[in-house]
């Protein structure tokens, strides 16, 4: 039922800034929205159903990058439409687990990995107060937009580097960033929806997180 509402609702497209991959896409986020809460449930935003910035950049720099990743375990956290996880994948990751808290964006992550002709695993739970030395890569793209969720993700992400994970995020500013503890490794300018961020262009930086 989840993966047919995800058909539905989205269109097959190549990713802006990552052509070499295809996502299930909507055309517009709040009529979207609206339909999924159509049974009187709240729901978050279908933030998977859009190929945000972060995810965009960390896709991009995994596709040019492939020995970060190639023959390693690797978690896309918070995976929003799979799209970290696809690349990947894409670039030889194995395996490739897609965690969300929200069973829709983990329906994505299947459908997009099914278009792309990779294996993803989903994992539907909440992580960040568990150990997270079961990956040798861990991937966040645009995990800092809130305060309480940056107060959550950022201890985990820590804790991952000091167990030994590399740990790169996306991010195109979000307010909630750190200013400290990261090492920019790609900075590049992505096409974004400008109905979500008002801009149709967003720099993006892939960073490393230290401990």
């Amino acid at each position: 039922m989840l993966l047919e509402f995800v058909r539905t609702h989205t269109a097959p497209a190549p990713v802006p800034f990552v052509p070499e991959i295809t996502l299930w896409q909507a055309d517009e986020p709040i009529a979207l929205w609206e339909e999924t809460e159509a049974d009187g449930v709240e729901q978050p935003p279908p933030f998977w159903a859009f190929a945000w910035a972060g995810g965009q950049a960390l896709a991009r720099y995994l596709l040019d990058r492939p020995d970060l990743v190639s023959g390693r375990s690797v978690l896309d956290l918070a995976t929003g439409s799979g799209l970290v996880a696809v690349a990947a994948a894409l670039a030889g990751a194995q395996p490739v687990t897609a965690n969300d808290i929200d069973p829709l964006s983990l329906a994505a992550a299947a459908v997009n990995a099914e278009v792309n002709a990779v294996r993803v695993e989903t994992v539907e739970a909440d992580l960040l107060d568990g150990p997270p030395d079961a990956y040798r890569v861990i991937l966040a793209g645009d995990v800092f937009y809130s305060r309480e969720m940056a107060g959550r993700v950022l201890p985990f992400l820590r804790r991952a580097t000091n167990a030994g994970c590399l740990v790169l995020v996306g991010d195109p500013g979000r307010a909630y960033l750190p200013s400290e503890g990261l090492v920019e490794r790609a900075t590049y300018d992505i096409p974004v929806v400008e109905s979500l961020e008002s801009v149709p262009m967003r720099r993006t930086t892939v960073w490393q997180v230290l401990g």
